[in-house]
C-alpha cells in the first residue's frame, strides 16, 4: 500500500485496512480545478491538511463540490517538492478520538501544489495564472501570525520587505510581497474580486493580512511601481475583502505512535522529511476530532456552500466575539499555561499534564474563575461548554501526542492576546479589580522563569523558538536557582513592555505580584512545584 495515485488503485486493500477513500472521480476533479480554481490556500502544513483539505474532501464525496483545492507553500518549498508531489498530493488524516478510536482517511482534495517562489519562473507564472482566473473566489492562509509581519522583533523592517518596497512587484522576495504581487496580477487582469482569508490562530487575523498587503500597495503606488488604481482596489471592499476568522483544531507534529499504526496496516513510504529549514513533515497528519472554523461572510466573488462541511459563516462582530472567547479565555491561555509549566516540570505531553492536580486546578481557575466572568457570549458557541470540552475532552485526550514544547513556541507573541485582554477587561470594569487575578500573573512569572532554560529539577533544557528570545532572555539568563538578585530591578524593563503583556504591568499594579512569584520559583530545585501548590490550593 503506497500513498500515491498508482498505489491507491488497489482500493480494496486500503478499505480492508480501514481507510476511508475519496469517493469522487479525482482525475475529473483535478482537471476541473486546474481549469477554474475557486480556492487557493497558502501554507501547506498540518492544520490545512487535517482541516480545510478534509472539509473539501467531504463536500466532494457528498457531491456538493466538483472542484478541489490548490495548495501553495511560500516558507519551505521542500514541503511541496519532497512530500506533496511524490505522493501525488494525497495525504493521510489520522483522527485520534478521546474514546480511543482512530479514524483513518486518505485525503485527495488537493488538486495541485505550487511553490511561492518569484525566482522560479514556472512556479510563479502558474500562481499568477491562477490569480487571474475569473473563477477564483478566495485565497486563504495558515502561515502563523508572524507570517504577516513586515518587521522583526525590534520593530525594524525586514531586509526582504525593505528591498521589495523599492523594487516593486516584479520579483519580490518577502512572503507578503509575493502575495501582494499576485494580487496586483489579479488587479491588472481586470480588477477581479476576491476574498483574502487569513485562517491563522490570531486576533483579528484579517486585519493583519490587510495591513501587510495595504502597506505594499501603498509603498508601490507612492513609488510609481504599480498603477495608482491598485491601492484603491485593495481598499475597495466590493473588490477585495479581508474577512476575520476564528479557527480551532489541534494538529500536533506527526507522531511515531501513529506511524506505527499505519505501518502495521501495510502502508509503505511513511518516512518523514526534515527539511533544510527544519520543518518536520510526513505523509500523514494526526489531529483531534474537535474542530471549529468561524468566518466573516464577506466574499465579493461569491463562495460555495462550505457551511455544509461544518464551517460557520456569520457577521464580523460575531467572529470577533468567538475569537475573543477562544483566544483570550477558553482555550489558548490554558494551552499556553500548560506549555510554560509543562516545560518547567518536564512533561512531554499535554494530556499527561491534565493528570497533574496543580496544573489541572490552575487551568480551571484561569478558565472558569478568572477568564469566564469577562467573556461575551457570541451566541453561536457557548463559552462554558467550550471550556468544558477543552478541559474534559480535548486536553486530557491520551491519544493526542501534543507537546508543551510545541505550544511554547513564540510565547512572547501570544501573551498580550491570550492574557492581556482579560486584564484589560478587569481594568476597565467598575465591578472588577485586577488585584483579584491571582494565576494569570503566575503564568507571566512562569514564562520568565521558563526563559532561564532551567527546569524545576535544576537541569538545563532547550527553549522553543521565539522571535524575542534574544531580546528578553538576557534579563534572566544570568540568574541561577537560589540567587538573591534584585528581581524587580532586573525584570522591570520587561514588565513594562505592553507589546509583550498587552498592558504595562506596573500601571495596572501587577508587576510586584509577578516579581514575587518569580522570586519564589527561583529559590531552588522544586520551587516551581511548591509555588504551584501554594497558589492552587
Amino acid at each position: 500500500m503506497i500513498l500515491n495515485a498508482e498505489g491507491l488503485k488497489d482500493r480494496e486493500a486500503w478499505k480492508k485496512a480501514g481507510y476511508s477513500l475519496p469517493e469522487y472521480d479525482r482525475e475529473a476533479m483535478i482537471a476541473a480545478t486546474k481549469e477554474a480554481p475557486f480556492w487557493i490556500h497558502f501554507g501547506a502544513g498540518n492544520i490545512f491538511r487535517a482541516y480545510q483539505a478534509n472539509v473539501v474532501q467531504n463536500l466532494l464525496n457528498a457531491g456538493v463540490l466538483k472542484k478541489g483545492l490548490v495548495a501553495a507553500e511560500g516558507f519551505d518549498y521542500e514541503i511541496v517538492e519532497k512530500m506533496n508531489r511524490p505522493h501525488d498530493d494525497y495525504s493521510i488524516l489520522v483522527t485520534l478520538k478521546a474514546d480511543g478510536n482512530v479514524d483513518k482517511t486518505v485525503v485527495g482534495s488537493v488538486a495541485e501544489s505550487c511553490i511561492l517562489d518569484s525566482e522560479n519562473e514556472k512556479e510563479y507564472s502558474r500562481l499568477k495564472e491562477i490569480f487571474c482566473k475569473d473563477s477564483l473566489q478566495m485565497a486563504s492562509f495558515t502561515i502563523t501570525e508572524k507570517g504577516y509581519s513586515l518587521v522583526n522583533g525590534k520593530g525594524e523592517l525586514l531586509p526582504a520587505v525593505e528591498a521589495d518596497f523599492s523594487a516593486g512587484p516584479g520579483k519580490p522576495a518577502s512572503y507578503m510581497g509575493k502575495v501582494a504581487s499576485l494580487l496586483y496580477s489579479r488587479y491588472q487582469a481586470g480588477e477581479k474580486p476576491i476574498a483574502m482569508v487569513s485562517m491563522d490562530n490570531c486576533s483579528h487575523n484579517g486585519d493583519k493580512l490587510y495591513a501587510a498587503i495595504h502597506t505594499f500597495a501603498q509603498k508601490w503606488t507612492e513609488g510609481g511601481l504599480t498603477e495608482a488604481g491598485f491601492l484603491r482596489y485593495v481598499e475597495n471592499q466590493e473588490k477585495v475583502t479581508f474577512p476575520w476568522t476564528m479557527i480551532d483544531k489541534i494538529t500536533p507534529r506527526p507522531d511515531g505512535s501513529v506511524e506505527k499504526i499505519l505501518l502495521g496496516d501495510g502502508v509503505e513510504g511513511l518516512d518523514p522529511v526534515i527539511t533544510s529549514k527544519n520543518t518536520y513533515v510526513a505523509p500523514f497528519v494526526n489531529a483531534e476530532e474537535c474542530e471549529y472554523l468561524v468566518i466573516e461572510d464577506a466574499f465579493p466573488n461569491g463562495r460555495p456552500a462550505l457551511e455544509k462541511g461544518g464551517l460557520m459563516f456569520t457577521k464580523r462582530e460575531t467572529v470577533d466575539k468567538v475569537e475573543k472567547m477562544k483566544v483570550c479565555t477558553c482555550l489558548n491561555p490554558l494551552h499556553t499555561t500548560l506549555a510554560v509549566f509543562g516545560c518547567l516540570l518536564g512533561y512531554q505531553k499535554i494530556s499527561e499534564e491534565m493528570k497533574d492536580p496543580e496544573l489541572q486546578k490552575m487551568v480551571e481557575i484561569i478558565g472558569y474563575r478568572e477568564g469566564l466572568p469577562v467573556v461575551t457570549d457570541p451566541g453561536v458557541l457557548d463559552p462554558k461548554e467550550f471550556i468544558d470540552t477543552v478541559l474534559k475532552v480535548r486536553f486530557p485526550n491520551p491519544f493526542m501526542p501534543d507537546t508543551p514544547q510545541r505550544i511554547a513556541t513564540d510565547t512572547s507573541q501570544k501573551l498580550a492576546i491570550r492574557f492581556g485582554e482579560t486584564i484589560k477587561a478587569y481594568d476597565a470594569s467598575p465591578k472588577r479589580d485586577t488585584k483579584d487575578l491571582k494565576l494569570i500573573p503566575l503564568v507571566f512569572a512562569g514564562w520568565l522563569r521558563y526563559l532561564m532554560g532551567i527546569n524545576d529539577r535544576g537541569e538545563e533544557f532547550t527553549l522553543s523558538s521565539d522571535p524575542l528570545l534574544d531580546t528578553v532572555r538576557p534579563y534572566v539568563a544570568n540568574m541561577s536557582l537560589g540567587s538573591d538578585a534584585d528581581v524587580e530591578d532586573l525584570l522591570k524593563p520587561v514588565l513594562e513592555k505592553t507589546e509583550i503583556f498587552g498592558v504595562d504591568l506596573y500601571r495596572i499594579g501587577m508587576a510586584q505580584k509577578v516579581c514575587g512569584y518569580f522570586s519564589e520559583m527561583i529559590k531552588g530545585p522544586g520551587a516551581v512545584r511548591e509555588t504551584l501548590k501554594k497558589y492552587t490550593c
